[in-house]
């Protein structure tokens, strides 16, 4: 997790900075709108992401606390990822986002 100090002066550049990819961003999107996720779910549900960005992005969002990550011991072993109590208060950022972008697509 970053420190204080670690993170931009800017509030903005913060939310960027730990949620602002297009991956992060849609991982969220899954997290959000359809709960709990296994690995598996996000490779089918995001098309073009790999298998390592993924990990990474997964990791990142963990790290930062805005996701948790569950292994269960059965074999073979299952991973399932949720939203933290934190990444909880990123729906009202992504459902603006939803609003917006359906607003935008109804202007063209």
């Amino acid at each position: 997790m970053l420190t204080k100090e670690e993170l931009p002066e800017c509030p903005v550049a913060t939310t960027v900075q730990l949620i602002g990819n297009k991956w992060k961003l849609l991982i969220l999107r899954n997290l959000i709108y359809n709960g709990t996720q296994r690995f598996g779910d996000f490779i089918k549900s995001i098309p073009g992401i790999s298998k390592k960005v993924l990990t990474d992005d997964l990791r990142a969002l963990e790290n930062d606390g805005i996701i948790e990550r569950e292994v269960f011991a059965e074999v073979p072993p299952r991973v399932e990822y949720s939203l933290s109590p934190l990444g909880k208060t990123l729906k009202p950022v992504l459902d603006a986002m939803f609003d917006w972008g359906t607003d935008y697509k109804k202007n063209l």
